[in-house]
Parts: structure tokens; sequence; C-alpha cells
């Protein structure tokens, strides 16, 4: 029962619109343009979440500080934030009028309602969590022997990160980023909130649907099945990372360690 609770819905999305209807749909200008924002601005999103947050995510693991549980609901803290919060915050921080809005406008970056950056800003609020704490488990997983070796063999902390943390933690990186971006993919709150909706300029896929429920039903169904296969493929990459993980450093020991020579 829990089941087809969990799929009903998913499967009414498909069974409303017959795959040639879905088809005609997705050719439309509304969805190209959402779709043509959605992989552009979360692949920005992604790229900032993984360069920021994999060196906070090592240090947060493999170093003891006072306030480090602290450190860490903060940076979860948007996981529980109402959208409505998050937008709001956002914009009061980063938008024109904003604590940082004057000072970003000097530099001339322009962040707030009808810009690209702003949907940019709040897919890595939202996302950036999906990737963060995973990325914080990656690393704690790794044995820090191997961490301890690296140093005594005349390894730096650079090295040491590169080519023995990073290498060991890769399953559960590459797993957050896919969480991370699928997660991006979906984001509606926030962004309508600090971003608005301008078709091909801050409009996204989820935003799309938004518009398009009362204008063309038969799109927004469209539109929802596209988000529901990219969402089934990225979970199904991530559980097919881990498993391809746990497997390989199973039957190939000598792979936990890799060498730090260059």
């Amino acid at each position: 029962m829990v089941l087809v609770f969990f799929l009903l819905p998913v499967a009414a999305i498909f069974a409303r619109v017959p795959i040639g209807s879905l088809l005609d749909q997705l050719s439309s200008d509304v969805v190209g343009d959402a779709l043509r924002v959605t992989l552009k601005t979360n692949a920005v999103a992604l790229v900032l979440i993984v360069l920021l947050g994999t060196p906070t995510a090592y240090l947060i693991a493999t170093r003891s500080f006072p306030g480090r549980v602290v450190v860490l609901t903060l940076l979860e803290l948007p996981l529980v934030l109402p959208p409505a919060v998050a937008g709001i915050g956002l914009l009061a921080a980063f938008g024109r009028l904003g604590l940082l809005g004057g000072t970003l406008q000097v530099f001339g970056l322009e962040v707030g309602l009808g810009t690209q950056a702003a949907v940019v800003l709040a897919i890595a609020f939202v996302a950036g969590p999906f990737y963060v704490r995973p990325a914080v488990a990656a690393f704690e997983a790794v044995d820090p022997t191997l961490l301890g070796a690296a140093r005594t063999l005349g390894a730096g902390p650079g090295r040491t990160f590169f080519r023995v943390a990073l290498p060991l933690a890769a399953g559960g990186l590459s797993a957050g980023a896919a969480l991370s971006f699928a997660r991006g993919l979906g984001e509606f709150g926030a962004t309508i909130m600090f971003a608005g909706s301008l078709q091909g300029v801050t409009q996204t896929l989820s935003l799309a649907i938004y518009q398009e429920f009362d204008l063309n039903f038969d799109s927004a169904l469209a539109i929802s099945a596209l988000l529901v296969l990219v969402s089934a493929a990225l979970l199904l990459s991530v559980k097919l990372v881990a498993g391809w993980r746990s497997t390989y450093t199973s039957l190939i020991p000598f792979a936990r360690s890799p060498s730090i020579s260059s």
C-alpha cells in the first residue's frame, strides 16, 4: 500500500498525457526556454557548491574545533527552512536593497529580481546542504591512518587531500553532487521569491509548471513528466555509484590506498 501511495501520483502524470502529445508539448518555446535556463543555472550552481563545499566538508570531517556541531547545524539549516523564508532571506542579503546589494553593484554585479545570478544563488543556497552533508560523511569514512601515512611520507596538506582523501571519498562526493543537482532541478519557492519568473531569463522548469498550470495543463503535465524522468535517472545514478564504489573497494583492497607519489 505504501508503494502504491508513492507511485500513483507519478504514474498519473504519464497516464494523463499520451506519448505523442507529450513530445509536442515539450517542443514548445516555453519548455525550451525553461530547459535552457534550468540547465545553465543548475550547472553554475553545482560548480559553486562543489568548489566551496568540498574543502569545507573536508575541514569539518578531519578537524576537531569548538562549535563544530553548530557549524554543521547552520550548514544544514536550509534543509528545513520554509522556501519562502529562504527567498526572503536571500533578497534581504543580496537583493538590490539588501545588506550586500550595494557592495555587489559597486563591482558591477547585480543580483535580484530578473537576474540569473539570483536563480543561481537560490539554487546553491537550497541545494548546497544536499552535497555538503554527504561530503562530510564521505571524508569521515576515509581511514585516518592513510592520511597520517601520507603526511609521514612527506606529503603536504594539499597533496594529501588531492591524492588520498579525494579519491577515496569520490563515491560519496559524486552521490552528493547528483542529489544536489536533483534538488536544484526542483527548486521553486526561493527562486520565485528572489529571482521572479521571467520566461527565458529566470523561469526554470519548476516555475514553468506553475505558469502552465493555469494556461495549458497538458504542458504542465509534460514538464512534470520530464522532471520525473530526470530525477529518477539521477537517483538511480546515485545508487549505482554507491554500489559500484562499495564493490570496488571490497574486491580490490589496495584501491583503498592510492599512491601519493606524483
